[in-house]
């Protein structure tokens, strides 16, 4: 039997954490396994921290709306904001970045979407009526029964 939660929060770093923190405690309300939510929480922190800082630049923070749907098999998350179209309307590769050199020479940032891409089974973009929508989606495992 398939679950479907929402939330919706201001594109702010306080709300956007309080809004992740919630779509995580309902994952671990479902018995996930602890290493899927987790991988979980990074792939949606990272994701929603690029709307927070891209989306709605020089202006009043917009809305993140998350939609989860979670069936035995597979959760799908899908962020939307009314934040500007990605780039070329497509999301970014996602390299992973060389943290070879001295400690002061290494990136601090451009791990994000190594990371997404690393941790869901499905990404999609697309743009719609004026919004963006990104779908993560994750396999789920069975719970072990041991």
């Amino acid at each position: 039997m398939a679950e479907t939660f929402a939330c919706s929060f201001a594109a702010t770093e306080l709300d956007a954490r309080s809004g992740i923190s919630l779509v995580v405690e309902r994952l671990r309300n479902f018995n996930l396994p602890k290493e899927q939510v987790d991988d979980v929480q990074i792939a949606l922190s990272e994701a929603i921290n690029n709307v927070v800082e891209h989306a709605y630049p020089g202006q009043t923070a917009g809305n993140v709306s998350i939609r989860c749907n979670l069936s035995p098999q597979e959760l799908c998350i899908r962020i939307c904001d009314a934040g500007p179209p990605l780039p070329d309307g497509k999301l970014p590769e996602g390299h992973p970045r060389d943290v070879n050199g001295p400690i002061e020479s290494l990136p601090e940032g451009g791990f994000g979407w190594f990371l997404i891409r690393s941790l869901t089974n499905q990404l999609h973009y697309e743009r719609h009526n004026g919004s963006n929508l990104l779908s993560l989606c994750f396999e789920i495992s069975p719970p072990d029964k041991t």
